[in-house]
């Protein structure tokens, strides 16, 4: 038997679950506020990493649909903060060949956050070094949600026949459609679950969760995530055979 291949060292999309600014803080006796800022550095590292490695797409999860409910006066202060974000750093990212997205209901923002989101958006849309998608606003579940109901419409205008809807269809119309799955998952923070976040994207993308809070996450924790990412096997619902098999096949193509 062929032995089975370990994933690609490098994965081509990362995406993240930012946890753990407030624990940060908290247990420095600090405001909430001053650990989200510690955030945005560790936002900042990692992308550094990811444009140092090569890897193509990089999506964050900075607020969540739920993320609303929070005290509001948190809620002003995380919007104040993605604001003087934009304001510091498209520039930058522009410079580096960043492409910025942002997937998620921005209907919500007010009127100055939605038009920094849509100008960062225009300036660096001919950008391909890295893909940087932020989910703000957003949630697996309304994400599929919408999809459904975007198929929906057109079956009721007469332009899609329900048989031709399948998961292809339905993927086409999702969030991140035009990029890879996510290769890896990573949460910081300690939880182990992935808290509506990119549900129908996820399906077989390799999970790793570490103890390490969002503004001490840096360099040295991303390697170790890609270090046992690069360990793993990926089957994709097929056995180690036939994925060596795959393997030996395409070497000898």
């Amino acid at each position: 038997m062929h032995p089975a291949p370990s994933a690609a060292a490098v994965p081509r999309h990362i995406a993240i679950i930012m946890d753990g600014n407030g624990r940060w803080a908290q247990r420095r006796r600090r405001p909430r506020m001053i650990g989200h800022r510690a955030g945005a550095r560790a936002v900042n590292r990692t992308i550094d990493f990811c444009l140092e490695k090569g890897v193509s797409a990089l999506t964050l999860f900075a607020f969540s649909s739920e993320n609303w409910g929070r005290p509001q006066e948190e809620v002003d202060a995380l919007m104040k903060l993605f604001l003087h974000a934009l304001d510091r750093e498209v520039d930058e990212l522009q410079r580096r060949g960043v492409q910025v997205r942002f997937i998620g209901d921005r209907s919500r923002f007010a009127a100055p956050l939605r038009e920094r989101m849509a100008t960062a958006e225009r300036m660096t849309a001919a950008n391909a070094r890295l893909v940087l998608s932020i989910a703000a606003s957003y949630g697996g579940r309304q994400d599929i949600a919408l999809a459904a109901r975007a198929l929906a419409e057109e079956v009721a205008a007469g332009r899609l026949q329900p048989q031709q809807i399948d998961e292809a269809l339905l993927a086409s119309r999702v969030a991140l459609a035009d990029l890879p799955a996510p290769d890896l998952f990573i949460r910081t923070g300690g939880d182990t679950r992935i808290s509506n976040f990119l549900l129908w994207q996820l399906a077989y993308t390799e999970l790793w969760f570490t103890e390490t809070l969002w503004p001490e996450f840096d360099a040295g924790v991303l390697q170790q995530a890609l270090d046992d990412y690069a360990g793993r096997e990926r089957r994709f619902g097929l056995t180690s055979a036939q994925i060596a098999d795959k393997a030996t096949e395409s070497s000898s193509a």
